[in-house]
C-alpha cells in the first residue's frame, strides 16, 4: 500500500513549509578485552519514523547502543523488502507493519519471539499476537475530516457517520484515496466492511458512488489538493469540504499553522472511523539480537511513547502515557471504531480490493 498515517503528518508539515528531523544515529564500537564489538543496533522503518534527538541520546547513553535508522519507503514497500531478505535482515528491528499487513508478515516468519519489558503496560486490545513476534507500539484511526468553514458557511451540521455519507445534502463534498494504491484509502474501505459486513460493503460503495465521491490516488493529493479545509488544499482552491485523513489531522494543522489558530479548521467524522495498530519486531537472524531486544523495550516505554504524538502524530499504547496538550484540545477520541480481524484482511484483502476497483473506479 501507499503511505501510513504518520506520511500525512509529515506531508502536511511540509505543505506548510517545516521540516521533520530524521531519527538516524551513527555507529560506535567499543573496545573490551581486546576484541572490538558492534554495538550499533539498526531500526528498519517505513519513512516516517522520526523522535526528539534528547530522547533518542537518552535512550543511547542509558543502554550503550547507537541507534541507526534504516527508512525503506513506504510501509509495504519496507515489509516486502524484509519478507525479500528473510534470515538475513538488513537489520535488528523492523518498524511500521500495521494490522491491515500483519498476517502477512507474520505468516512469512520473518520475526523472533520476544515479549518487550514493559507490554504488561500496553493496553491488551492492541496485543494481537499472543506469541509476542511483534509489539504493539502505536494506534491512529483513519476517519474522514470536514471543512469547518464550509460547513457553517452553508449553515449545513457536518456529516458524522458512515450513513451520513451517501445522503443527499453530501454530494459530491467527499473525496477519498485509492484502496488499492493508498493506505487511509484502504482504512476507509475497511470501516465500510467492518461496519456493513461482508454482504454489504459493495452496495454501500454503490450508494457512495452514486453520491458523488471522488477517488485520486493518495493522500497527498486528497488532502494537500482537492480537500478545501487543509493549509495545502486551501493555496490549491480545492472544492472537496470532506476527505478521507487522520483523526490527528486537525491537531496538525493547528501545530504547523502560520500563525498558529485558535481552534482547529478542521474537524472529525468520529463515526466514520478504521483504526490501525503499528507494530515492530525483533528481526529472525538480527546480528545484535541484544540490541534489539533493548530498543523494542525503549519503544514501548513511557519516554518515547509520550514524545510520539508530536513526532509521529499518532496515539500511545501504553496505559500511563499522557497525550500533549495539542492532542486533548485539538484531537477527537475515537470511542468505537471500526475494526476487522488481521487474519480477516489478509485472507480478503485482494479480492476486496479487486472488487471495490471494479466498482468505484472503473
Amino acid at each position: 500500500m501507499s503511505t501510513t498515517r504518520k506520511i500525512a503528518g509529515a506531508a502536511l508539515a511540509a505543505a506548510l513549509g517545516v521540516t521533520t528531523l530524521a531519527a538516524c544515529g551513527g555507529g560506535t564500537k567499543d573496545k573490551a578485552e581486546g576484541e572490538t564489538k558492534d554495538k550499533t543496533v539498526t531500526l528498519v522503518s517505513h519513512d516516517s519514523f522520526n523522535v526528539t534527538d534528547t530522547v533518542l541520546k537518552e535512550f543511547e547513553q542509558q543502554s550503550g547502543y547507537t541507534v541507526k535508522v534504516l527508512k525503506s519507503g513506504d510501509a509495504g514497500a519496507a515489509l516486502n523488502q524484509e519478507i525479500l531478505t528473510k534470515g538475513s535482515p538488513r537489520g535488528d528491528v523492523f518498524f511500521g507493519v500495521d494490522n491491515t499487513l500483519l498476517s502477512r508478515a507474520l505468516d512469512n516468519g520473518i520475526f523472533t519471539p520476544y515479549e518487550a519489558k514493559g507490554l504488561a503496560d500496553v493496553k491488551p486490545e492492541y496485543v494481537l499476537d499472543k506469541e509476542h513476534r511483534v509489539t504493539p507500539i502505536d494506534s491512529g484511526d483513519i476517519c474522514v475530516n470536514y471543512d469547518k468553514a464550509y460547513f457553517a458557511d452553508k449553515k449545513l451540521a457536518p456529516p458524522q457517520t458512515l450513513d451520513d455519507l451517501v445522503k443527499p445534502e453530501y454530494k459530491n463534498l467527499l473525496v477519498t484515496e485509492n484502496a488499492a494504491t493508498s493506505s487511509p484509502g484502504l482504512g476507509f474501505l475497511l470501516a465500510s466492511v467492518g461496519k456493513y459486513g461482508e454482504e454489504g460493503w459493495k452496495d454501500y460503495w454503490s450508494k457512495l458512488k452514486a453520491n458523488g465521491v471522488e477517488v485520486v490516488d493518495g493522500w497527498e493529493q486528497a488532502y494537500n489538493e482537492r480537500f478545501s479545509g487543509s493549509a495545502g488544499g486551501k493555496k490549491a482552491k480545492g472544492d472537496r469540504p470532506l476527505v478521507v485523513s487522520y483523526a490527528s489531522s486537525p491537531p496538525v494543522e493547528v501545530l504547523y499553522g502560520e500563525p498558529q489558530p485558535a481552534e482547529a479548521p478542521t474537524g472529525v467524522a468520529t463515526g466514520t472511523c478504521f483504526r490501525q495498530v503499528e507494530f515492530a519486531g525483533l528481526l529472525k537472524g538480527a546480528k545484535n539480537e541484544e540490541g534489539g531486544k533493548a530498543l523494542l523495550d525503549f519503544l514501548v516505554s513511557k519516554k518515547f511513547q509520550e514524545d510520539m504524538p508530536l513526532q509521529m502524530f499518532v496515539n500511545p499504547v501504553v496505559k500511563d502515557a499522557k497525550l500533549p496538550e495539542l492532542f486533548t484540545k485539538h484531537g477527537v477520541v475515537i470511542e468505537k471504531p471500526e475494526n476487522v480481524a488481521p487474519e480477516t484482511i489478509a485472507k480478503n484483502r485482494e479480492q476486496w480490493v479487486k472488487a471495490w476497483s471494479s466498482l468505484v473506479v472503473k
